[in-house]
């Protein structure tokens, strides 16, 4: 039997409640059923796997590892994610350093099968893995329910991996760009519309760099790493989101009011 999230309330509110009762709800996530079966064919046979094509050739072992970075849509994509695994990340041209989303390159590396061959057997890999799997399904259950949530609890797993993998502010600023899920919380915080995509890539980091400095007050993106910080970020966020959607939801209302009292 699955178990799914308590959400009672909607918008910050409901992320307060789920903050005070996230360890044991996942807890309880992590040992139903359907994630339990999942989390005990992996650790049990992940260590065999010596190779990318190995990896993909085992769909139970894959979705695991892909859904652990939150990239689970690429299940069936097996050609594409065998090239990123086997291309690994130490080479400039690797197909993982091409792509703008970081978290395939966070893959590779996790993995190491092209770079210094297959971490599978190491001490605490498996565990390492499984503990992002539990994360990212429990994420996906919240998501579920709630979207916003979902990107919320994604947050300070994200940023900590921005932090520690990047080697300066600039990469770091670039890395939460190329990080889809991450960007969108960043864009909402700071009242940004998806369209900021669209313009070009060093005046994307000038502004939010410099929104970024307005709204929060920092100097580096190094700051998000700070758990006020966050909570700070995921606040404005969820915030200006609800503020946002309540607004198109009233335009719609009022449109539709006009639209009858005109008929």
């Amino acid at each position: 039997m699955s178990f799914q999230p308590v959400l009672p309330l909607a918008g910050y509110a409901g992320w307060r409640f789920l903050q005070r009762t996230q360890e044991m709800q996942t807890k309880t996530f992590a040992e139903s059923r359907p994630v339990a079966n999942q989390t005990d064919y992996f650790r049990d046979n992940i260590a065999k796997v010596r190779s990318a094509e190995d990896l993909v050739g085992d769909r139970r072992l894959l979705e695991v590892a892909l859904v652990a970075f939150g990239l689970g849509d690429d299940l069936d994509n097996k050609a594409f994610v065998q090239k990123i695994l086997s291309d690994g990340t130490l080479d400039p041209d690797a197909l993982s350093n091409k792509l703008s989303d970081k978290r395939y390159e966070a893959f590779a590396r996790s993995f190491g099968f092209g770079d210094l061959g297959a971490r599978t057997a190491l001490s605490g890999f498996s565990d390492d893995i499984i503990d992002r799997y539990e994360a990212r399904r429990f994420e996906i259950a919240v998501g579920e329910q709630d979207d916003l949530m979902r990107r919320a609890l994604f947050v300070p797993t994200a940023v900590d991996e921005v932090v520690e993998q990047a080697s300066s502010d600039t990469a770091r600023w670039f890395a939460m760009m190329g990080n889809p899920p991450l960007r969108s919380v960043f864009e909402g915080a700071l009242g940004f519309p998806a369209s900021i995509a669209q313009i070009d890539l060093d005046m994307q980091l000038e502004q939010f760099q410099s929104r970024a400095a307005t709204v929060f007050g920092v100097t580096s993106f190094e700051e998000f790493a700070a758990p006020e910080m966050q909570e700070k970020l995921i606040r404005m966020f969820m915030l200006k989101t609800e503020a946002a959607n309540s607004a198109a939801l009233s335009s719609n209302n009022i449109a539709l009011t006009l639209l009858r009292g005109g008929s």
